[in-house]
Formats: C-alpha cells, sequence, structure tokens
C-alpha cells in the first residue's frame, strides 16, 4: 500500500525534504494535494482529532499519522533502511536532521524577519539586514558543521556505506541555496567539498534522475522556503 502524503500542492517547502527520501528509495507514495488542492489538504487537517499533526507534512498509512519532518524521516529510515541499524548512529543522523530543521527555520525568516504572516514587501530593509547575517554567518557555521560530519565518516556518505535521508536533505538545502543566493553558493562552496560531492551522488541516484524529469518535481517559486530575491544576494 502506497504512502500518504499531505503538503501544500503548489510548492517544495518542508514536504520536499520527505519527498526527496521517498523518490530516492522508490517507494510508492501518493502526493495527496495535488489531487484534492489546498482545500482539500486543509479539511483533511482540520476534520482530524485526537494525536492531529500541528501542520503539514504529514504521512499516512494504515491509520497511522506522523507529521514533523524529522520525525517522518526516522520513521522512513528505520522501516525502509535509510538509516543505519546501530542506535548511536539512528540518533546522530536524527540530530543532523534536526539541524537541518533549524537552518530551514532561519532561511524562512530571512525573508520574513519581522513577521510571519506579513508580505516580504512590508519587511524588505529588516530582510536586507537578515540576509546579509545569514549569508555571512549562518551559512559557513552550517556548513562548517555538515562538512566535519561528513569528513567524520570514512565512506562516500554522510553516514554508513550507503546513502541516508540526511543526504536526501543536505542536497535538497544546497539546491535551495543555490537557487537563492546564487552568488553567495558560488563563492561557499569551494569550502566544502564534501558536501559538493554528497550532492552530487544524490543527484546520480536513479530514483533522484527519474523524479527530476518527472513532473511531481515542483520548481522553485518565491512562495517557498527558498525564495529568490535579487536584493538579498551577494557574494
Amino acid at each position: 500500500m502506497a504512502y500518504k502524503l499531505w503538503y501544500w500542492p503548489s510548492i517544495q517547502g518542508r514536504g520536499e525534504f520527505v519527498r526527496l527520501a521517498l523518490e530516492g528509495a522508490e517507494i510508492a507514495y501518493e502526493d495527496c494535494a495535488r489531487g484534492v488542492g489546498e482545500e482539500g489538504l486543509m479539511t483533511d487537517l482540520n476534520d482530524r482529532t485526537g494525536r492531529t499533526p500541528f501542520a503539514p507534512p504529514y504521512l499516512e498509512l494504515d491509520g497511522l499519522v506522523i507529521a514533523q519532518v524529522a520525525n517522518i524521516l526516522m520513521y522512513l529510515g528505520e522501516r525502509h533502511g535509510l538509516a543505519p541499524s546501530n542506535m548511536a548512529d539512528r540518533l546522530w543522523l536524527n540530530q543532523l536532521q534536526l539541524t537541518i530543521a533549524d537552518l530551514v527555520a532561519e532561511v524562512h525568516n530571512v525573508h520574513h524577519p519581522v513577521a510571519m504572516m506579513d508580505y516580504y514587501d512590508d519587511q524588505k530593509p529588516e530582510a536586507e539586514r537578515a540576509a546579509k547575517q545569514f549569508r555571512e554567518e549562518r551559512m559557513p557555521k552550517y556548513f562548517g558543521h555538515f562538512e566535519d560530519a561528513a569528513q567524520a565518516n570514512p565512506g562516500d556518505w554522510l553516514i554508513d556505506h550507503k546513502w541516508t535521508y540526511a543526504d536526501t536533505s543536505l542536497f535538497q538545502v544546497i539546491e535551495g541555496l543555490r537557487y537563492m543566493f546564487p552568488k553567495r553558493m558560488k563563492t561557499l562552496e569551494p569550502d566544502y567539498p564534501t558536501l559538493i560531492r554528497i550532492h552530487d551522488q544524490v543527484a546520480e541516484l536513479p530514483g533522484i534522475k527519474a523524479y527530476f524529469k518527472s513532473d511531481r518535481r515542483l520548481a522553485f517559486n518565491t512562495d517557498g522556503i527558498f525564495r529568490a530575491y535579487p536584493e538579498l544576494d551577494a557574494e
């Protein structure tokens, strides 16, 4: 039986981190809101009772509903071999995924530093300040941490001898930041060769290559988390 993935139908957003793991492992799933739209997504979310998700994305199978990207990926990792079998390694992988979640939250705050529900155009001066700090201080700090983590593994991937959900998540971070800050990424990438190598290996996975050739992969846009505003980018 295929998983049911619930996420906004018009953006990559946080749901893309789940999609990439599913697609890379060639796991069957239905991207439900692509069929029923945003209204159908909100109806499904609001009609739930008990242990309900706070917000999309959430994954459903046989009555089990799992929300939060890191939580979903931890479940998929253990069930489908996308995480190591050793407990210490699984916890380390989850720790890295939670750090990616912190990074994603900071990315969103770049273009909405004052109020999440206000328009970008209403907070552009503050966004320019936030973008400068993020480009100059936060991006190298995060990238340095992930580079060190990858170099600590003797294999070709972030951990163990095969790709995991954290590798596909790092791929999405790099893809998103290339879209959001192309000038800054051009200057930063040479300093983090291991991350770029892992990114390129993910891109060559058969499932990922097929996904990118399909209409299931949405393009980045200025409604998602990674948004390209040229005035916020610099080397």
